[in-house]
């Protein structure tokens, strides 16, 4: 007899026996059941699998609940900033820095080396200057900081700032922000006897474009019309 090409002949364990034929494949009383058949066998085994992948997604609950979970793990702080008090739900690591520029839209401080090496995010807590990529938002709750967006007032500039348009103390102005707030506390601290004393405790802020000469300068000037 000629077979045809898709034909596969049956595995010994597939085809039924001749006592499952007769009786409609029931088992009799006083027969052992038959083995199971490779086809079984690896449904069983199919459906194991699934259950083992299935089963940790189902443990998780669904996605509005992981959400939930998630915003629960934030901390309400109330920041004074520039004279305003700004109630925010912060994840606890969340710096002062991202606090300020990513939460209350107060992008003068910026991100720089963000490991509190170049001073780009220097502002003013109490009166102190402080790197704010350092510092957590949550630890500063009820304290004055200020920011460069902070010192101008109605009445005009701040006279470091109209000291650092006066002598050109910037080029790409990224650090200026920064360089400002310090220049602000170094006066109020009183080390600014000396250019050298100016250059001393303003180390802390880089200026990649090199316009140390114009910063030292306008730090001067302000020192001396605040005397």
């Amino acid at each position: 007899m000629t077979l045809p090409p898709c034909y596969q002949p049956l595995d010994d364990d597939d085809a039924e026996s001749p006592q499952e034929v007769v009786s409609g494949g029931e088992h009799t009383a006083g027969n052992e059941p038959s083995n199971p058949s490779r086809r079984s066998f690896l449904i069983g085994s199919a459906v194991a699998t699934a259950t083992a992948l299935v089963a940790p997604l189902l443990a998780e609950g669904p996605v509005g609940a992981k959400s939930a979970a998630t915003s629960a793990g934030t901390m309400k702080v109330a920041l004074d900033v520039n004279g305003r008090v700004r109630e925010l739900d912060l994840d606890p690591r969340t710096t002062l820095l991202d606090a300020l520029r990513e939460h209350l839209d107060l992008t003068g401080a910026k991100k720089g080396c963000d490991q509190g090496a170049c001073g780009a995010c220097t502002v003013l807590i109490d009166g102190r200057r402080v790197n704010s990529c350092l510092t957590l938002a949550v630890m500063h709750g009820g304290r004055k900081i200020v920011t460069i967006e902070g010192l101008a007032t109605e009445l005009g500039l701040h006279p470091v700032q109209a000291a650092f348009i006066r002598n050109d103390g910037f080029q790409c102005g990224y650090c200026t922000p920064g360089q400002i707030c310090s220049a602000v506390a170094l006066l109020a601290e009183g080390h600014a006897k000396s250019d050298d004393e100016i250059r001393e405790w303003m180390s802390g802020n880089i200026c990649r474009c090199g316009a140390y000469v114009n910063i030292v300068a306008a730090v001067r000037e302000a020192a001396n019309a605040t005397v």
